[in-house]
């Protein structure tokens, strides 16, 4: 009887039509007069479920990696605290996602939802393409994200090598479950 009740209630988590990665790059680039920095991190997860448009993300802030060591220390000591706040997550849902037909061809979506980085939690809508490719669905988005948002806080010595709004790139290649 407990076998047959288990199965009642996961089956409907069985049969949805999930796609995900463990492998997902997410790059930011920070432009400023004193200097440009550039990051990318190899290892976000990434879920979407087809049949709700549901999309939920997990970054570990520990994976982006710098051209300079240097920064790359401050970025996860002073900056982002990774050893308090080890991840960045969104959670959401892709805007009408009934209305829209994804194929071969790059289609343009709307995602809303909550973006939690250094413990801060902001409700954001961004802009984004999905399509269908070799199996499965790639996913291309770029926004801004403002470190004063999230409380992350830039020394004022080194506050002009740091821009206000920094650009953020994410590109996953997501695979049914």
């Amino acid at each position: 009887m407990k076998k047959i009740f288990l199965f009642l209630c996961c089956a409907p988590l069985l049969a949805r039509d999930l796609y995900i990665t463990r492998s997902g790059a997410v790059s930011f680039y920070s432009h400023a007069p004193m200097e440009d920095i550039v990051a990318v991190n190899k290892q976000a997860s990434c879920m979407l479920d087809l049949e709700t448009g549901s999309l939920a993300f997990q970054v570990p802030i520990r994976g982006f990696i710098f051209p300079n060591a240097l920064m790359q220390e401050h970025f996860n000591e002073n900056y982002l605290e990774s050893h308090q706040f080890p991840k960045a997550t969104f959670k959401g849902n892709i805007d009408h996602w009934l209305e829209l037909k994804i194929g071969p061809d790059p289609q343009d979506v709307a995602v809303t939802g909550t973006l939690t980085i250094h413990g801060v939690s902001r409700e954001i809508s961004e802009s984004g393409t999905l399509a269908r490719a070799g199996g499965g669905i790639n996913g291309l988005a770029t926004f801004e994200v403002a470190p004063a948002d999230y409380d992350i806080r830039i020394p004022k010595i080194v506050r002009n090598n740091i821009a206000r709004k920094i650009q953020v790139t994410v590109n996953v290649k997501l695979q049914q479950k």
